[in-house]
């Protein structure tokens, strides 16, 4: 844990010029590689993942925190990462979303708006016999497990 909490430092330290780049998290996998994801709210460029990973390699090595050989990857989070912070569904508003309820249901549908506590989709209701129909759920963060883009290739 202290590796991740220098790691959160040295990054806050080189985005906090950067009120768009938010970090979304870090990982230290058993097998010594140790992840970090960075998005910002218009998306992130390769240049800022590569400042943000020498920033953060260069302090690592000087002040030796991992003590045995490490992989630094710094990247924003893959297209099918779920999404983890609030901050990244307000990135996500207008796209399509799947989002797993805490009672094993499944939502899918555009993400129209949130607040503090929940979000609000439209989604496609199917009744048999009848035309579809679009329905505004709202659902509250408490109740969300997972929630992931969905991507349209139209």
């Amino acid at each position: 844990m202290q590796v991740e909490n220098r790691v959160k430092q040295l990054i806050e330290e080189k985005i906090s010029d950067r009120p768009e780049l938010f970090l979304v998290e870090i990982r230290m996998l058993p097998n010594n590689k140790l992840i970090i994801h960075v998005d910002g709210d218009e998306g992130i460029s390769i240049q800022d993942c590569a400042a943000i990973s020498r920033h953060v390699g260069f302090h690592l090595e000087e002040e030796n925190v991992i003590e045995q050989a490490y992989n630094l990857e710094v990247s924003s989070p893959g297209v099918g990462e779920p999404l983890k912070l609030k901050r990244q569904y307000y990135k996500n508003v207008g796209r399509n979303l799947s989002v797993k309820l805490s009672d094993g249901t499944l939502k899918e549908g555009k993400l129209l708006s949130l607040t503090d506590d929940a979000i609000t989709i439209e989604e496609q209701v199917k009744e048999k016999g009848k035309k579809a129909r679009l329905e505004e759920t709202v659902i509250g963060f408490d109740q969300i497990v997972e929630t992931k883009v969905l991507i349209s290739f139209k």
